[in-house]
């Protein structure tokens, strides 16, 4: 497995933190599946955690870990895998509803315990149970949430797309940003560090770190957004493994952190900690049935980690859920893992 850096600064002391999968218990003392996260050391007293496809009860095409609410899952799964995620976390989850726009909401102005997990904003349909039919959390439109609260996760949904998470942890200030192709040609990554900003973050102190997204190498668009979108981010045009034009939007997010005042060394690697997870997951029982059965490439676990190039490319590594991994299986559903940041 090789892996290629999207990002500058590197971590190394996250390697030896791996456990050997098999030593750890798969569920807790009640006998609930407990989520498989990767988590990172952003900062002092700040602590991002990536989901993956495993540790939860979905089934299916949405197996296992499932987080989003608008696949089409049973919503007591994915009520459960939140329920279980934010017990992993320690901490309430903060969700929203995703649409690729350049917004950034102030979490501090809206947070509110809805859910039994934390606050839901994303629209999530609560399972059937009065006469009046399914209801649904209530929507907040956007794409980015910041926060000074202690002790809140704020969540990005992805299955492709790409989540940046950042931190000023002298202001006490953190964020999150669903940073799709549409999301960063909007300015998404500016608006979230406006906002810190103007709760007292200086973008010179802020550190921050791209998390798993679908790489250059995998990323097809066609030729015509192709263009557009490297004349709006010079050298993120590429072609990739298929044959056809594509785009680097990790190389985007950086040029727009760039553009907003945060110092590259400041962008520290989330590749080592993945990388070391997946080479510690590859022989892992749960990963191996999910490829077997999911559809979406050789059925042999082995097979499918000798062909990860890049440990956070969310087509290539059968950790992560993929909208277009599951597109060229011809899938009608995916799930939804999340990009989580929290000041502890």
């Amino acid at each position: 497995m090789s892996d290629s850096m999207n990002e500058t600064a590197g971590n190394e002391q996250y390697d030896d933190a791996i456990l050997d999968s098999n030593a750890i218990a798969p569920t807790d003392a009640e006998g609930n599946p407990i989520p498989v996260t990767i988590p990172v050391d952003l900062a002092p007293g700040v602590k991002v955690v990536y989901t993956t496809r495993l540790g939860g009860v979905s089934a299916g095409d949405w197996g296992d870990l499932n987080l989003g609410g608008k696949s089409g899952d049973n919503p007591a799964a994915v009520r459960a895998n939140r329920m279980a995620l934010t017990k992993a976390v320690g901490a309430p989850l903060s969700l929203l509803a995703q649409v690729h726009s350049g917004r950034a909401v102030d979490v501090d102005e809206m947070f509110e315990t809805n859910a039994p997990y934390g606050c839901d904003r994303s629209g999530t349909i609560i399972e059937a149970g009065n006469e009046d039919g399914p209801e649904a959390y209530p929507r907040l439109e956007a794409d980015a949430e910041v926060t000074a609260q202690q002790g809140v996760a704020l969540g990005m949904f992805a299955a492709d797309c790409l989540p940046v998470l950042l931190a000023d942890p002298q202001a006490s200030v953190i964020a999150a940003a669903h940073c799709g192709r549409k999301g960063l040609q909007c300015g998404v990554i500016g608006a979230t560090v406006d906002l810190m900003t103007a709760k007292g973050a200086k973008p010179e102190r802020i550190v921050a770190t791209l998390g798993p997204c679908i790489c250059g190498d995998c990323y097809e668009v066609g030729d015509e957004i192709a263009d557009e979108f490297d004349a709006q981010f010079p050298g993120t045009f590429t072609l990739t493994r298929f044959g056809g034009p594509g785009i680097d939007i990790a190389k985007a997010a950086l040029q727009e952190l760039d553009k907003a005042g945060i110092p590259r060394d400041n962008v520290i690697s989330s590749i080592p900690r993945v990388s070391a997870a997946t080479q510690y997951l590859d022989q892992d029982a749960e990963l191996a049935a999910l490829c077997a059965s999911d559809g979406e490439g050789s059925p042999e676990l082995e097979e499918r980690i000798g062909e990860v190039r890049h440990s956070l490319c969310t087509l290539e590594n059968p950790l992560w859920y993929s909208h277009r991994r599951a597109s060229l299986a011809e899938k009608q559903h995916e799930g939804r893992m999340l990009a989580l940041i929290v000041r502890e």
